[in-house]
């Protein structure tokens, strides 16, 4: 278990725009993807108790980097997101290949991604991908159901109900519903993070 100030001292380490410019490996990364605006530097900033470590926009697509954050052993590291229609075919391409060189590369040390995907809708094409992609990758995972606090009792229910059939094995998956307002979930991603880095050291 780590201990309570362990999430405050995280700090902005790099920013990437290219697979090419992406460094060796050296220590092990916990990874958020996710699509654009589904609330990634929400929940980083929920997590480390902080207003602005990673920037928040409202304006889809605004992160085009891999940012990676830095906490003594271990990297925090966030995707751009992906399936954000406005952007040019150039960026939508040269997107692609960051997110999926580097989920691909065989020399990284994942220790944990957490995909995120906005409660109040069903998973798209691009999330169902993503997470297809992470099975077939054997690249552990858990899944995290952003803006939970804007359904009611029984729209949130509703929503369980239906990714039971939405998402592929769903009984198999970690499930944590998110709120960045309520701070929902924060204490469970917590405690993933805690497991996996301990089993790390």
């Amino acid at each position: 278990m780590l201990p309570g100030n362990w999430f405050d001292n995280a700090d902005f380490y790099a920013a990437y725009g290219t697979f090419e410019q992406l460094p060796k490996p050296e220590k092990p990364e916990i990874v958020f993807v996710g699509r654009s605006n589904v609330g990634k530097s929400s929940l980083i900033n929920k997590i480390f108790s902080r207003k602005s470590l990673a920037r928040v926009s409202s304006e889809p697509g605004k992160t085009r980097t891999i940012n990676f954050y830095n906490q003594g052993k271990i990297y925090f590291v966030d995707l751009p997101g992906y399936g954000y229609a406005k952007v040019s075919k150039s960026d939508k391409e040269r997107w692609n290949k960051l997110i999926s060189g580097y989920l691909s590369d065989p020399e990284r040390d994942i220790a944990i991604v957490f995909s995120l995907i906005d409660m109040r809708h069903p998973p798209t094409a691009d999330d169902i991908t993503m997470i297809n992609f992470l099975i077939d990758a054997e690249l552990p995972f858990c899944i995290v159901l952003t803006k939970s606090d804007k359904l009611n009792k029984s729209e949130r229910a509703a929503r369980l109900e239906a990714l039971k059939s939405e998402i592929p094995y769903f009984s198999q998956i970690t499930i944590i519903p998110f709120s960045a307002l309520t701070g929902e979930g924060t204490k469970e991603i917590r405690e993933v993070i805690g497991e996996v880095v301990d089993e790390e050291a």
